[in-house]
């Protein structure tokens, strides 16, 4: 859906002067669906109007009008569950770097089958390696936004893949690791659950807001602090959250073993409420 008018996948086209396609000049939301209802569409729309501002792109529609677009969306394709990605760039202009033009912004929604990890990932957990490395948006007004300029996250999967990891956590020049490539990172120590906090620069992850709330209903008690890589590679548990993986339990961290180098019992109680209370949210049963 290319600024609301419905395209077969083969046939969207945008132009090659898009600044997103040029410059990456353009910001985005990831979301799934449970029941074949967006999960938490609200937060995501706010999220991606926040990145937006932060950048100085204007939402080409008001929040209202794309939300509905996005639900509409989603009926119009059908499919059981559903994985979407809302996109809004600078839109087309002249070649070079300055922004002081007439923009028209683009929006795109792409709306896809929702595939999730396969579950023996959730039974056995995944690898992970560290990528020491710089955020593109640290230190700019765009920290802790979602930026379609993903080079970063990019080159670390690439390192990952190559490892025969599932996913890369980014450390920063102090040694810190402050979150996944395209997830947010937890620990668990002696039962307490610690992650990054924002004033890290971490992308404020909407399902990682959700998973506080979740361990604060449990009892789990939380701290939100900087995690040292040595820390992590020797928690007890560690796990990875984002919109499409929910909660993915990491039983390796450069190819050194996890606590027992099993899935822990803090993150799969935290799944299952996680899991529990999003279909809630959503009205379904189970």
């Amino acid at each position: 859906f290319i600024d609301g008018v419905a395209h077969e996948p083969d046939q969207a086209q945008v132009s090659v002067f898009d600044r997103g396609f040029l410059y990456g000049d353009s910001v985005f939301e990831t979301l799934r669906t449970y029941g074949g209802r967006p999960f938490a569409l609200d937060d995501h729309m706010a999220r991606l109007e926040h990145s937006a501002d932060a950048v100085f792109i204007g939402l080409p529609v008001p929040r209202a009008a794309l939300t509905a677009e996005v639900q509409s969306a989603i009926a119009a394709v059908g499919n059981p569950e559903s994985y979407v990605r809302v996109i809004v760039t600078r839109g087309s202009g002249p070649m070079g770097l300055d922004t002081g033009f007439e923009a028209h912004p683009l929006r795109v929604v792409i709306v896809g089958p929702l595939t999730p990890p396969p579950s023996e990932a959730y039974e056995r957990g995944i690898g992970v390696v560290t990528y020491r490395t710089q955020r593109v948006a640290e230190a700019t007004e765009a920290a802790g936004t979602k930026v379609g300029n993903y080079l970063v996250a990019v080159l670390a999967m690439r390192s990952a893949r190559a490892a025969g990891a599932s996913e890369a956590l980014i450390v920063d020049g102090a040694g810190n690791v402050v979150e996944g490539a395209t997830s947010n990172v937890f620990v668990v120590q002696g039962g307490r659950l610690s992650t990054p906090p924002v004033e890290a620069g971490i992308l404020p992850g909407i399902t990682r807001a959700f998973l506080l709330q979740v361990a604060a209903e449990l009892g789990v008690e939380v701290e939100l602090r900087s995690l040292p890589v040595a820390e992590v590679a020797g928690a007890d548990e560690v796990f990875i959250s984002s919109s499409i993986r929910e909660l993915l339990p990491v039983v390796r961290v450069d190819g050194g073993a996890v606590g027992n180098g099993a899935p822990g019992p803090t993150t799969r109680r935290l799944l299952a409420a996680f899991r529990e209370k999003a279909r809630k949210s959503m009205g379904l049963s189970r």
